[in-house]
């Protein structure tokens, strides 16, 4: 299913068209700012029902919407070439400061060089017991026919993980205090990607930005005081902060202070937020799906029978991990990535103008009937061996090129590990009516997903 290939008796066919067409009705200096803040879900197929690549305006930005997976290649590729990511705004760039997601040019390529080998996968693999851990704590925790709130449960276990993996114990029985704070700061980056407070000055004190200082405030100190414990400790431990503090760039210098919170508070937010709404969305999806959710236990019972699983485990849990790769196909905690043209920037060999906002949509592509049949159907056998693949950057939840996600395989392994250590004690029933999803800073559900307990 790509295209632009060669032929061994003919030149190469030609790619497809990147010529703009237009998109929906803009509103004179707003443009299509109100139908896209209203749902922008809604407002991607509209513009994707309309071509390739399609003109918009967001306010006073000239933007391209694009829905081809060739192109979408070119912009997760172009990043740091032909093109640059958009100014964050105000919540974003206080709560995440100049990590290595936010950072540019020499300056992410050296954080990136700092960070990478702390979630390379054997470093993972020293985490998955504590995955695993808190999972089983979790539910010797449950009880048949108890009623639980998924996500609450979901992302009060991904959060004991993150802080664990992160801090190790140096948090312990401090969760209630940075778990608060973190939630607050990323719903404030929530609303900030709804377009509600992007445009408003910094110096406007709105009540949501009072929290968020009063949050980042919580979070500053939480770091700072774990980082200068382990300064005046000198002590080594198996955790992702002693790894930041170890690490070193070519010239031999280590990361600042400064650095360590910015990049901690990033692990930490890809570590739990977007972790702990995958998982929610799974058990939503297995509920809908009993056919899914016996082939799950069938799995479970022939790799593990019954015992806790191991890092070892992954890659023998096929299903298990094609369970999460179609929770993120349907409902990408990511769900939208927007870069701006450079100077001389191209798309599909046609010049895009310096300035133009190129947008695509995990939710978007990922749902395109071209590329997945029955888009909008749970089928965890599309990637079984031997199924015929998607294009290239037709799924792409955790981005792509060299500004790919970092935290990739430790997402993938702890929601693969967490989903089969409870789904061996456990079933979720949930009730048949459908959720929809709500858009912020990751995409979660639009209403309480709540569950009965059932023996496994």
């Amino acid at each position: 299913m790509t295209t632009g290939t060669s032929s061994p008796t003919g030149p190469a066919a030609p790619g497809p068209s990147a010529t703009p067409v237009p998109g929906p009705r803009q509103l004179p200096l707003i443009g299509n700012l109100p139908a896209f803040s209203r749902d922008p879900l809604g407002f991607f197929a509209k513009l994707r029902g309309h071509g390739d690549v399609v003109s918009w305006r967001l306010g006073p930005q000239r933007a391209l919407f694009l829905s081809r997976p060739e192109h979408i290649g070119e912009l997760l590729t172009g990043v740091e070439t032909q093109y640059r990511h958009p100014e964050l705004g105000w919540a974003f760039k206080l709560v995440l400061g100049e990590g290595v997601v936010t950072s540019e040019g020499a300056a992410w390529r050296r954080k990136r060089a700092l960070v990478q080998p702390v979630v390379r996968p054997r470093q993972v693999r020293a985490y998955a017991d504590t995955m695993t851990d808190c999972a089983s704590a979790l539910a010797g925790t449950w009880q048949p026919g108890q009623h639980i709130d998924v996500r609450r449960e979901m992302l009060g276990l991904t959060q004991r993980i993150a802080v664990r993996t992160l801090f190790g114990t140096d948090t312990a029985g401090r969760e209630d205090t940075i778990g608060p704070a973190m939630d607050t700061a990323q719903a404030a980056i929530g609303a900030e990607f709804r377009g509600l407070t992007l445009f408003l000055p910094p110096w406007i004190p709105t009540p949501g930005r009072q929290r968020l200082k009063k949050a980042v405030a919580v979070i500053d100190s939480e770091v700072n005081r774990v980082t200068e414990e382990r300064h005046r400790s000198g002590v080594d431990r198996d955790d992702l902060l002693s790894r930041l503090l170890a690490a070193r760039d070519e010239q031999g210098d280590r990361l600042t202070d400064k650095e360590i919170r910015d990049e901690a508070v990033t692990l930490y937010i890809g570590g739990h937020e977007t972790t702990g709404t995958t998982l929610t969305w799974a058990w939503y999806l297995l509920s809908r799906n009993p056919e899914a959710r016996r082939r799950l236990a069938d799995e479970l019972t022939a790799v593990l029978g019954g015992r806790t699983p191991g890092f070892d485990d992954f890659k023998e849990l096929r299903w298990t991990e094609q369970i999460i790769r179609e929770t993120l196909r349907l409902y990408p905690p990511v769900w939208l990535m927007t870069v701006i043209a450079k100077d001389e920037s191209t798309l599909g060999g046609r010049p895009v103008a310096a300035g133009t906002v190129l947008w695509a949509s995990q939710w978007s592509a990922q749902r395109d009937e071209r590329w997945f049949p029955e888009p909008d159907a749970f089928r965890p056998e599309r990637w079984d061996e031997g199924a015929p693949p998607a294009p290239d950057h037709a799924w792409f939840p955790f981005g792509g090129g060299a500004r790919a996600c970092l935290g990739a395989r430790f997402a993938t392994v702890e929601a693969v590990l967490v989903l089969a250590t409870l789904a061996q004690r456990f079933h979720l029933d949930l009730p048949a009516h459908e959720i929809p999803p709500k858009t912020g800073l990751t995409l979660q559900p639009g209403a309480p997903v709540r569950a009965t307990l059932r023996s496994a």
